[in-house]
């Protein structure tokens, strides 16, 4: 974690000499991780995007600034980086809820966001099952959709899209799929790389299959890969979307590996009829870190 913190100490120096635009290359090359994974590990354990933090963190500095009266909007929005005073004042209600004229306003309430620090809890009492499996060239066939982006609970998009998929739909996938990881999939692809909740991401119910695909599929081909695939139990959707943060919270910081861009795979098998809990598997497409 010390070189994680040492690149968002890099990110708090450009934002306070007002650097402009936030370097974010330069920060996950300190992290000696690509820029991909520096954003996903960032947004997996920070609970939010780094574009989110960096723009709280740039509100946070600037506020001060503007309750002091002392320096022009139009300055002030130079300085942190924004074209005009208007997107300068659109961020800062965005982030504190009111602008800047009604900062200097006595009794005004601001929001402050902090500067992170990561940290390593050692718990010791429950081990991670995972494994690292190599595959070759595949194709995910099924029926594809743009969902939002949605961090906790049940997506209501992804759930209505699956709602209208047919019996008979549901077994045409299933009789595609004839390799790990087998059945029907959930799978996320096409994800900004902001990773800023909302934001929008090609969502598929598919199977992994070397078979053709029906015309009246979706299909996705994916190169040959390594996967981490990482295991839970437990209630659904919390037992699955805990995964995640497992992944990138306990596994990468202890392993030689970083995540790239690709398809991340989802098998959930319920173990009951109300599908309230179940067995998950998460297939996160990795590969070696550039020093091991």
């Amino acid at each position: 974690m010390e070189r994680l913190n040492q690149a968002i100490a890099s990110v708090e120096h450009q934002l306070v000499e007002g650097e402009g635009e936030v370097d974010v290359c330069r920060a996950s090359q300190i992290a000696l991780m690509s820029e991909h994974h520096f954003r996903r590990m960032f947004s997996t354990l920070a609970g939010m995007p780094l574009s989110e933090y960096v723009r709280r963190r740039r509100m946070t500095l600037a506020a001060a600034s503007v309750v002091s009266g002392q320096e022009a909007l139009q300055d002030l929005a130079v300085r942190f980086g924004y074209a005009s005073a208007d997107a300068f004042s659109r961020a800062f209600k965005a982030v504190h809820g009111i602008g800047p004229e009604g900062a200097r306003r006595p009794g005004a309430v601001l929001r402050s966001q902090p500067k992170l620090t990561f940290t390593i809890t050692i718990e010791g009492s429950t081990t991670m099952n995972y494994r690292i499996v190599e595959k070759d060239e595949f194709t995910l066939a099924g029926l594809c959709t743009r969902i939002p982006l949605i961090y906790e609970g049940v997506n209501p998009t992804a759930a209505e899209f699956v709602e209208k998929i047919t019996e008979e739909q549901w077994a045409k996938v299933d009789d595609l799929s004839d390799q790990e990881p087998a059945g029907v999939l959930s799978v996320h692809d096409a994800i900004s790389p902001s990773r800023e909740e909302g934001t929008e991401l090609d969502y598929y119910v598919a199977a992994a299959t070397s078979r053709p695909v029906p015309d009246d599929f979706d299909r996705l081909d994916v190169p040959a890969m390594t996967w981490l695939v990482v295991e839970s139990n437990g209630a659904f959707p919390a037992a699955l979307q805990e995964l995640w943060p497992k992944a990138f919270g306990e596994w990468f910081p202890a392993n030689p590996y970083q995540s790239v861009p690709g398809p991340e795979m989802v098998v959930t098998d319920f173990v009951d009829h109300e599908q309230t809990h179940g067995r998950y598997e998460l297939w996160i497409p990795v590969e070696k870190t550039p020093a091991s």
